[in-house]
């Protein structure tokens, strides 16, 4: 697949994943959040590997892949989805949107750290901007800091936790195929969600005997669409493109996520969540090294 159709691809995914925060707003709010997310996930894992098997790339794991796959299933799955659906109970999809785009600068930030990459002063100064970002849009809720902020830092730590897994996969993508890692990371974790739901609710998984028509469509859109192949031609893209690149098209998940929030929730769009989406795209602009690669080009064609 050529880089040019990898980037429609993932432009469209981001609209999905953006429209999908308001579809997982939706179900933790009337289903029990961690029991509806590993239903959610366990489809999306059963998706995956029917999708995986018609392809004929299914097999059992190298010795050595089992560590990428475990790493992956906790930071990738668990603790993305637990934290992003205890999130969004407390907090809204609008904020949790914009929190949401600061995954390419963790990402940036975590290659540079992890991968022994020496930041630049773009990077550096790129950081620092994302973080006013977040924090603009962490106060801008009408509750302030008394109110959403709880919500708002289970968002941030989805994204930090999915961002250290992109790291995982790229080092694993060298000796398995990603869409194949995406596959068991998914399904083991659904099982440890549902472990975890068991625990942390108990009868939890009772709140999905009467769900309704409208909801199953939300939950099979989430978990067959936006989790399930999702989650397999994001990944397949890290491994082809790399970690970094890949993260850059997370920013319009941010915007599609806004969209969706107002078009689905009637949520408010406030001025100081436009204040904290310019920070934060500002920031990751300069923290991926997008803007210095455009000048650096500029430059060569100068030259």
């Amino acid at each position: 697949m050529a880089n040019k159709h990898t980037y429609l691809i993932l432009t469209i995914l981001m609209m999905i994943w953006g429209f999908n925060v308001s579809a997982i707003k939706i179900l933790v709010e009337q289903f029990t959040p961690i029991a509806v997310t590993s239903i959610r996930v366990l489809i999306a894992g059963i998706t995956a590997f029917v999708y995986l098997s018609l392809i004929g790339v299914v097999r059992l794991p190298k010795k050595k892949e089992w560590g990428y796959i475990l790493g992956g299933t906790i930071f990738n799955v668990v603790c993305h989805h637990f934290f992003i659906a205890e999130g969004l109970i407390r907090t809204s999809a609008a904020n949790a949107g914009l929190i949401l785009g600061l995954g390419p600068l963790i990402t940036v930030v975590l290659s540079m750290i992890l991968l022994k990459q020496r930041p630049s002063f773009f990077r550096l100064f790129g950081f620092i901007i994302g973080l006013i970002g977040v924090s603009i849009t962490v106060l801008a809720g009408t509750s302030g800091v008394g109110g959403n902020w709880r919500g708002d830092l289970f968002v941030l730590s989805a994204i930090l936790s999915q961002a250290f897994s992109f790291i995982l996969i790229k080092k694993a993508a060298q000796s398995m195929d990603t869409r194949l890692l995406t596959g068991y990371m998914t399904t083991f974790g659904a099982f440890i969600l549902a472990a975890l739901s068991l625990w942390k609710e108990p009868g939890g998984f009772g709140s999905l005997a009467n769900i309704n028509l409208p909801l199953l469509g939300i939950l099979l859109f989430s978990a067959i669409i936006a989790t399930g192949f999702g989650h397999i031609i994001y990944n397949y893209s890290i491994g082809k493109i790399g970690p970094s690149e890949t993260s850059i098209f997370l920013n319009l998940n941010t915007f599609f996520s806004l969209v969706g929030a107002v078009l689905f929730l009637q949520e408010t769009f406030l001025p100081a969540h436009l204040f904290g989406l310019l920070f934060i795209v500002s920031g990751v602009l300069l923290g991926s090294g997008g803007l210095e690669a455009w000048l650096i080009q500029r430059k060569r064609k100068r030259v």
